[in-house]
């Protein structure tokens, strides 16, 4: 884990992690401190904009603004319609809002977009929680230099408990595709670790966070370079909540660990671990079956053929 410095203290926040890790929990928190903004969703956009940054012609042009933000909620419509709580102008207004003050680039525009959302909300600096971020970590670590990134990381047999109930949105249907999904998550995260700019990368554990939040928060301000504030804690009492995350409603749940341990049976834990085993212990998650290799291949085909006709069969839910 790199330690943090102050020198980041302005630039963007990205919170990654596997599915169901604890980062929609930890975005709440964060964006209860007074100088933090976070949008209540997950952006999804900023790979695949810069990606396509050449389609669209002069970025200091409102009319060709305009079409990326019109990108934008093609790719997230719910995050631009709803989420981005401190912008309340029209499309063309903000287009040109955005025209007169970015720099021209894809990474300045939505830079511009995010900076215009916390400026609306009284705030200085802003995050962005979209989990599959952590794919790309090197490439947004040279996008944008000044970030900085908080991967929070959760016991994967418990994740899997999660995805599956969320399976028609995440498209995991067995607990052996939710084992390599956890660990291609987390492995991406800590082998970008490395190699990006020193300060910049931080790992907490949510098991940590549930138990010792508030020596867990000191630390990330710290690493993050933001005086603590007692309000990241109290955020269930901050007003933030919205409606569609009535979990985070209630206390830390300092008990919603170890669930997989009397919901999963001994075959799927064996299932998860066979898959997951080397990511587990570098992570200090014990494991029930230590000694046990992967699962022959006659049986791994079932499970890759369940996921295919699952896909096929039960289409994604729309929530937008």
């Amino acid at each position: 884990m790199n330690a943090g410095n102050n020198q980041g203290q302005h630039g963007p926040i990205f919170l990654v992690g596997a599915a169901r890790s604890g980062t929609t929990l930890l975005q709440y928190m964060l964006r209860s401190h007074p100088r933090l903004s976070a949008p209540t969703g997950e952006s999804h956009f900023i790979v695949p904009l810069c990606r396509e940054a050449s389609t669209f012609g002069d970025l200091k042009d409102a009319e060709n603004v305009a079409r990326v933000l019109e990108r934008m909620r093609d790719i997230s419509r719910e995050f631009m319609d709803e989420d981005l709580h401190g912008i309340q102008m029209d499309q063309a207004t903000l287009a040109a809002a955005i025209a007169e003050r970015c720099d021209g680039t894809m990474p300045g525009l939505i830079r511009t977009l995010f900076e215009l959302n916390a400026e609306g909300e009284g705030k200085s600096r802003w995050i962005d929680k979209t989990p599959y971020y952590i794919l790309h970590l090197p490439w947004l670590a040279e996008t944008f230099p000044d970030a900085r990134f908080v991967h929070i990381i959760r016991d994967g047999r418990d994740c899997a408990l999660s995805m599956l109930r969320r399976a028609r949105d995440l498209r995991i249907f067995n607990v052996y595709h939710a084992a390599q999904f956890w660990s291609q998550y987390v492995d991406a995260g800590q082998q970008a670790a490395p190699h990006l700019p020193e300060g910049s990368y931080h790992e907490l554990r949510y098991e940590e966070l549930l138990e010792r939040p508030e020596e867990v928060l000191h630390e990330l301000c710290k690493f993050l370079g933001e005086p603590f504030d007692q309000r990241v804690i109290d955020f269930q009492r901050s007003g933030d909540i919205g409606d569609r995350t009535p979990l985070l409603r209630k206390p830390l749940q300092r008990d919603n660990r170890q669930k997989w341990r009397r919901k999963m049976t001994p075959w799927q834990i064996r299932v998860f671990e066979s898959e997951a085993a080397d990511t587990l212990r570098r992570n200090g998650y014990p494991l029930v079956f230590p000694d046990r290799s992967r699962l022959p291949l006659p049986v791994r085909i079932p499970y890759r053929l369940h996921m295919q006709v699952a896909k096929y069969l039960l289409p994604r839910k729309r929530h937008h």
